[in-house]
């Protein structure tokens, strides 16, 4: 039993705030009590959208300003001189989920879609498994989303139904195990680099064991890729291929009409905004507004560090506030909390993350607003937005368990997660 004590003001969802103590039944005997006086309570961030191998390969020459069609080959080239291996993998998705858990994100939706070419089968799953090892070892929540880019259809399926068959447990449900620590889902990279065959043929392995679907549409080059190559827009080709659904979540969204938001509305799908990654590389801003008025439930991801160089999603929920109104009316500060937390769990059809009422997981995460960078402040739940860019949480929670304590990780060293993964890409390529 966890309970934290004295809070200035818990928000339970992103329309129900009190004050007072939050109470947490993990089932143990052991009581745990955590102080937060002076302190703000959110729920656990939910991290819709994150490609963690990306975390290896921040601030690349070439990779910055560029055109999505420059910076596409620029990556590809870094991954495979780093080459791929679990070592490599492990080292990079654990320094990208204790970053996340730093700056408070519980769960991390990881779509990876970069895999070592003519991989066997046996091959990715160790590659998948490591990113999985690493992420629960910490004590965080992983979505690990086997995607696609340019695979050939019939291995990326058959790599995506061992990769199900290998690491969730017998009796999971909807592609979750039991605990909620591990969730799988499909998605290829988009209509850009995948064909209707790749589309269909994940789309298979996703109905023969109830996976949640992901992909990504409609930033600038997308668009212009797919009327290139098809004479369609990118949603058009989503749709006729069997992917505007309710199972199915769409990461950024940054050229969308209003004809289009009524379809992925009408359809039941979810989007997921990630301005982290847009708005620096100048590849467009989501139009949340738009979307949330039509009925589209948005949720927040920080997507990888190829093209936003931190996992901080609290950040990116800020970034997400401010650019709004360039593209419509200023997005409410709580509104935005709600994406970065319910919003995103419930794009990944998950009804006990991102909020801390009945049914709740248990992730939660305490922000201390008493010292300077929150005097003044007059709304201090609006103000974990407005104030104090790189805020990071007191304590963090996940089901029950302390994983965050005084702003330092409980699982793991920092220092060492971090030299880990420096000395691996020091070492270069590895060899067979």
């Amino acid at each position: 039993m966890l309970t934290v004590t004295g809070a200035l003001r818990v928000l339970v969802d992103p329309r129900t705030e009190r004050d007072g103590d939050v109470v947490v039944d993990d089932g143990s005997t052991d009581a745990t009590t955590l102080d937060a006086s002076g302190c703000v309570v959110t729920a656990g961030l939910v991290n819709a959208h994150h490609h963690l191998l990306q975390t290896a390969f921040r601030t690349l020459p070439g990779t910055r300003g560029v055109p999505m069609a420059d910076w596409l080959p620029t990556m590809a080239q870094a991954y495979a001189e780093a080459g791929h291996d679990p070592e490599l993998y492990r080292a990079a998705a654990a320094v990208g989920a204790a970053e996340g858990l730093l700056s408070g994100v519980t769960t991390i939706a990881d779509h990876h879609l970069n895999w070592p070419t003519d991989a066997s089968t046996v091959e990715t799953v160790a590659l998948a498994a490591a990113t999985v090892e690493a992420v629960r070892g910490l004590g965080g929540r992983l979505v690990f989303v086997r995607g696609s880019a340019r695979d050939d259809p019939s291995q990326a399926a058959a790599s995506a139904d061992a990769i199900v068959r290998a690491l969730l447990h017998e009796d999971a449900v909807g592609g979750t195990d039991p605990d909620g620590r591990l969730q799988i889902a499909v998605g290829p990279a988009g209509v850009h680099s995948d064909g209707e065959a790749t589309f269909r043929a994940l789309g298979e392995v996703a109905a023969e064991h109830g996976l949640r679907r992901r992909t990504q549409a409609n930033e600038q080059v997308d668009t212009a890729i797919a009327l290139e190559r098809y004479g369609r827009r990118p949603l058009d080709l989503l749709e006729a291929w069997g992917w505007l659904a309710p199972d199915v979540t769409v990461a950024h969204l940054c050229d969308v009409t209003d004809e289009e938001i009524g379809r992925l509305a009408a359809a039941g799908a979810t989007a997921t905004h990630a301005p982290g990654c847009d708005v620096p590389m100048g590849w467009g801003i989501a139009p949340v507004a738009r979307l949330a008025a039509a009925g589209v439930p948005v949720g927040l991801g920080t997507s990888g560090g190829g093209s936003n160089d931190a996992g901080h999603l609290l950040a990116d929920a800020r970034l997400a506030m401010q650019v709004s109104a360039l593209v419509g009316p200023q997005l409410p500060a709580r509104q935005v909390l709600g994406m970065a937390t319910e919003g995103s769990a419930v794009g990944l059809g998950r009804p006990g993350l991102g909020h801390l009422g009945a049914g709740s997981a248990g992730d939660l995460c305490v922000w201390d607003v008493s010292g300077v960078a929150d005097a003044g402040v007059a709304d201090p739940v609006a103000g974990l937005l407005w104030a104090s860019p790189g805020r990071r949480p007191k304590h963090v929670v996940v089901g029950g368990r302390v994983v965050v304590r005084d702003g330092r990780l409980v699982t793991a060293d920092e220092g060492e997660l971090a030299a880990r993964l420096r000395e691996r890409l020091a070492r270069g390529r590895a060899r067979p």
